[in-house]
């Protein structure tokens, strides 16, 4: 059974479940639910954990006979199996499969996993262990959702903050939770009087932002100039690629062209939408990015991108990140001095 993270509590005062998996990239959501579900293993009468890593050359059979052997020491235990890579390989598919086909109620398996993509969802092993436990995908608090779960830490923490000050920790720890944490923490120490103004951030806060290519492409299609503009900053700053960086702007640009093209042939942009299968969470930025360029406005940043390449390469002179920083400028709806090319 799939849960959000925020259902977990709630969830885990009913009783806990022999099997669960949690999957995400962000360290601090996966923490926090980890530890949640041990805490209710403990207090439920479960006093053993055993650590697995499935790397390297694991022996997926250690899982099985662990879950069938007795403790010395406790009648139940925790057997927290990681998984770095998320994917288990064939001999981990068919001993996971074994085991939610004989899960013990004396034991729970805390398969702990990154972000686990379509495929690995629909993979036997999954839905075997989905079927008898729980599963919960975390997902990124992105830039517009940010500032609400800091204002919520604040207020946990016992502060009182104003706007200004949420806004510019947000922007300093954007896509770095485990930072926008210890952060809160520092804060918690240093604020005078339980509040936190923008005198005391700007103080405090060191800047922790770390940010991802992807991010930027959203950025850029719902017509944020200026967090597009930190993004590129941040991620030049984090070494990133540029050929990456521009592999995926231009694969979204093909995209919106191509959308674009059905636009003008006359389908409407809701049948566009389902038709190229834009999910959900992207669907408001590709909506606003489609009301404001044209094809003819896409086939051009599609040239623009090629020239990049050509620099990337030294076939053509050019700054590459000033180039960039132009390129997703214009896709945010930006006149540059690249819109002659």
């Amino acid at each position: 059974m799939k849960l959000r993270a925020e259902q977990l509590a709630n969830h885990l005062k009913k009783g806990i479940a022999p099997l669960y998996i949690v999957s995400g990239d962000d360290p601090l959501q996966q923490q926090e639910c980890c530890d949640s579900i041990r805490r209710a293993a403990r207090d439920q009468g479960i006093s053993e954990r055993e650590m697995m890593h499935a790397e390297g050359n694991f022996d997926w059979s250690d899982l099985l006979e662990s879950a069938n052997s007795l403790s010395l020491f406790a009648d139940r235990k925790l057997i927290e199996l990681r998984v770095p890579n998320g994917k288990p390989g064939d001999k981990g598919s068919k001993a996971l499969v074994a085991y939610a086909e004989n899960a013990s109620p004396d034991n729970t398996l805390l398969l702990v996993l990154p972000k686990l993509d379509v495929s690995a969802q629909r993979s036997k092993w999954f839905k075997s262990v989905d079927k008898v436990g729980i599963s919960i995908q975390l997902w990124p608090i992105d830039a517009t959702a940010l500032p609400g779960w800091i204002q919520q830490r604040l207020a946990a923490a016992g502060l009182t903050s104003t706007a200004d000050a949420v806004q510019i920790l947000a922007d300093r720890v954007e896509g770095n939770l485990l930072a926008a944490q210890q952060e809160i923490e520092k804060l918690k120490l240093l604020a005078n009087g339980q509040h936190v103004d923008a005198e005391t951030v700007n103080s405090a806060v060191s800047d922790s932002a770390r940010y991802d290519i992807f991010s930027l492409v959203d950025s850029s299609l719902a017509g944020d100039a200026t967090h597009s503009a930190r993004m590129l900053n941040g991620l030049r700053a984090e070494g990133s690629e540029p050929t990456v960086i521009l592999w995926a702007l231009t694969r979204e640009l093909r995209s919106m062209a191509t959308m674009a093209r059905l636009q003008q042939q006359g389908q409407g942009i809701e049948q566009i939408l389902k038709s190229q299968r834009v999910w959900e969470k992207r669907k408001q930025p590709v909506r606003k990015a489609l009301i404001r360029l044209s094809e003819r406005d896409w086939r051009n940043l599609l040239r623009h991108a090629a020239r990049i390449d050509r620099t990337i390469k030294g076939l053509e002179a050019g700054n590459v990140w000033d180039e960039l920083s132009a390129l997703s400028l214009r896709m945010a709806g930006l006149q540059t001095p690249a819109a002659a090319y």
